[in-house]
């Protein structure tokens, strides 16, 4: 549920987003409604220039007087092409098309969309009631939130360039990354930093544009942690993609 904000005014605005994900979910049937060329726009500069995607933001804020996108293209496309990615993965490691089609749904469904609300909850809860701004009781400002759907589109905008790495990238490198030995351990666990640490950023990039939040390089709090464990991984001859792959494929 889209959170609400509780001063006059801006009530009636709680309610205006009240009803985006209604509409959100209905335009998901709709295909003449997606906006597709704006979608692939966004997604090729998530990649190289990701702060000129939450510019726009910025104007779509004023324009139509929320941050989370209308539009649910980006989510429908992300699904598509992950689902093409891992039936990749199957067609090259995989054993029967059963296997295939509940790991296609596992990923598409648990690793993408639930997770992803998971994330999103968890962001939009800690920017709500710890990173607001606080505001004067006397003053007129109008109290602003974190729209839960913004923060699930913000998963969706640092899931996608995770998704180049992990799933296209790895799928070309996989005989490589597969091998055994330093080297291939050491790339891996290359791809992996780079891809997690980039999740991570992005996030931080999405709350870092709301005016109203301070303290949001708390987002990238992650990042260290991943840091740390880089090389505790190498000590310890782990290899990410050898475990991924084992994990569905056995």
């Amino acid at each position: 549920m889209l959170p609400t904000v509780n001063r006059g005014r801006a009530s009636s605005g709680g309610y205006r987003n009240n009803s985006v994900l209604p509409q959100y979910l209905r335009r998901i049937v709709k295909y003449q409604q997606m906006d597709m060329e704006y979608t692939f726009w966004q997604m090729r500069h998530l990649c190289t220039s990701p702060k000129v995607v939450y510019q726009q933001t910025k104007y779509h804020k004023q324009t139509k007087n929320q941050w989370a996108r209308d539009d649910p293209a980006f989510t429908v496309i992300c699904g598509i092409l992950l689902a093409v990615a891992v039936s990749s993965f199957c067609a090259a490691y995989g054993h029967s098309v059963a296997q295939a089609i509940f790991t296609v749904a596992s990923v598409v469904i648990l690793h993408f969309l639930l997770a992803g609300i998971s994330l999103a909850t968890i962001c939009w809860f800690l920017s709500n009631h710890y990173l607001r701004e606080e505001i004067a009781a006397h003053t007129h400002v109008v109290e602003q939130r974190v729209e839960w759907l913004y923060a699930f589109d913000v998963h969706c905008n640092s899931y996608f360039p995770l998704f180049v790495i992990l799933y296209v990238l790895q799928y070309f490198l996989s005989p490589l990354l597969l091998a055994h030995g330093f080297v291939p351990t050491l790339l891996s666990n290359m791809l992996y930093f780079v891809a997690l640490s980039y999740y991570h950023y992005l996030n931080f990039l999405g709350y870092d544009v709301l005016p109203f939040l301070e303290r949001t390089i708390f987002f990238l709090y992650p990042i260290g942690i991943l840091v740390i464990l880089f090389p505790l991984s190498l000590l310890a001859g782990f290899n990410p993609c050898r475990f991924a792959m084992n994990l569905y494929f056995e």
